[in-house]
């Protein structure tokens, strides 16, 4: 859940229009599925939006745990299963050439002793 940096605590309110009921499903072992329903306000289904499938993962690091989610282009809670493990393997896949790209640019801004600008502070 993110918040844009110009909203303040007294801005902060759920939209009605845009109200899910949230399912969590899970093997214990891979990851989860979350199903998303969307409702009205009153707690009835919304038949106007589709139903959401989410799916989460997550990757042992040296740093930890890092979680993965990835959305789940699915119609029904079999089909999300069946999709689950390729998604979850592009997921994997692009977040780890992301923190190689970071990586790569945090060793690539590292100041030198004695090189041009060594006194200067570089942020990537």
């Amino acid at each position: 859940m993110a918040t844009r940096p110009e909203q303040t605590t007294s801005e902060l309110k759920v939209d009605p229009a845009s109200l899910y009921q949230e399912e969590i499903f899970t093997d214990r072992r891979v990851g989860t599925i979350r199903r998303l329903t969307p409702i009205k306000k009153d707690g009835a289904r919304d038949t106007a939006r589709a139903v959401l499938y989410v799916g989460e993962t997550q990757v042992l690091t040296p740093a930890g745990a890092l979680p993965i989610g990835f959305e789940i282009g699915a119609g029904s809670l079999e089909e999300a299963a069946e999709k689950f493990g390729p998604l979850a393997k592009e997921a994997i896949e692009r977040t780890v050439k992301e923190l190689q790209e970071l990586r790569r640019q945090a060793a690539s801004s590292i100041v030198v002793p004695g090189a041009p600008g060594a006194g200067k502070i570089q942020i990537p």
